[in-house]
């Protein structure tokens, strides 16, 4: 039986939506023992946006998503599939956030839906996996998205980790491309072992939730914080070395780095480990914080519309988080048109 030649795969749409409540570190050390010239230093962080009581995390992909498909000039009914990457999904086991999105996007009945859980990965992993649809011809139209309200699963005084997190949604839209353009490759990883550093120790099946475990704050963020940045300091130029080295690329190949966004030191640490020139690495931690699976794609939507990324570039995604898990995307970017009004907060 003669083997199905796989099709090359572009981003020919991108999103992004935030929250109108910007929280300041000044506004954070009204809430724990903290101020900004000890979260900046350590992070990079000035400021983060934060959901409304009433918004949900569908509630950040719909503009965004919405703004991806006018883009990429395709309506809500000629979507196949979509992914959406979250940890903070509407409800705490069932449906999917995807099915919530599709319905709110007016995607038609029998498109498929699903959502990946890989925390800060994750939109790096639904990249991966929506490209292996569009290459493989099972579907022409895949909507992938990474959204977040963070916000709604933290400890607000815990000042280790109430400081990092921000709110957010970043969409993209794969369609067939000219092979050799487009996502080139990718590398995704996974050590269970270090599950224990980072999570959400109730709520699960494991521990399900009780009012005692929610007065012991085992329903929100846990995190071991010299380990998981040892593990991230190590693992972003790793993966994005292993992502090239797959396609036959190096970092002299790369044209713009861009790393999920969870704390400046991380960063800088894999750009050097890359040997990149900041020129080359895109940063915006500093007005978002960490937003998880939404951290990627909302970075890679400012690049592109910033003009940071042009026709022909080579672009390294990389994300890591909780799992612990990572991976990297390889892109050629195809030519986006930049059209139309920046509407992504409001």
């Amino acid at each position: 039986m003669a083997t199905k030649e796989l099709r090359g795969v572009g981003i020919t749409g991108l999103g992004m939506y935030v929250p109108e409540r910007v929280m300041t570190n000044d506004d954070l050390a009204k809430l724990v023992d903290t101020n900004d010239e000890w979260i900046v230093t350590r992070t990079g962080i000035r400021e983060r946006r934060i959901a409304r009581e009433d918004q949900a995390t569908s509630d950040l992909a719909l503009p965004a998503s919405r703004q991806a498909l006018e883009i990429a000039r395709i309506t809500p009914d000629q979507i196949d599939l979509i992914i959406v990457a979250t940890c903070t999904g509407d409800m705490a086991a069932f449906p999917a956030t995807a099915s919530l999105l599709q319905e709110q996007l007016g995607v038609r009945r029998g498109a498929a839906a699903f959502d990946v859980a890989a925390v800060c990965s994750g939109f790096v992993y639904a990249l991966d996996v929506g490209a292996q649809y569009v290459a493989t011809g099972r579907y022409d139209k895949v909507l992938v998205v990474g959204a977040e309200t963070m916000s709604k699963v933290l400890d607000w005084s815990d000042r280790a980790t109430c400081i990092l997190f921000g709110d957010g949604a970043g969409a993209v839209v794969l369609q067939p491309a000219p092979v050799g353009e487009g996502i080139l490759g990718a590398v995704l990883g996974s050590d269970g072992s270090g599950a224990a550093l980072l999570n959400i120790p109730a709520g699960g099946s494991r521990a399900p939730l009780t009012p005692v475990l929610i007065e012991q704050k085992r329903n929100v963020v846990f995190m071991k914080g010299r380990e998981v940045f040892r593990f991230a300091v190590e693992i972003m130029g790793e993966a994005a070395v292993q992502a090239l080295e797959s396609v036959g690329m190096t970092p002299g190949d790369v044209d713009l780095f861009i790393p999920h966004q969870a704390n400046t030191r991380i960063i800088d640490a894999a750009a050097k480990r890359l040997d990149l020139p900041p020129e080359k690495v895109f940063v915006n931690v500093d007005r978002y914080g960490n937003t998880s699976a939404a951290s990627v794609p909302m970075a890679l939507f400012e690049a592109w519309q910033s003009g940071r990324i042009q026709p022909g570039d080579v672009v390294v995604t990389v994300g890591f988080g909780a799992g612990l898990s990572w991976g990297a995307n390889v892109i050629r970017w195809g030519n986006v048109p930049r059209e139309g009004d920046l509407r992504w907060t409001g």
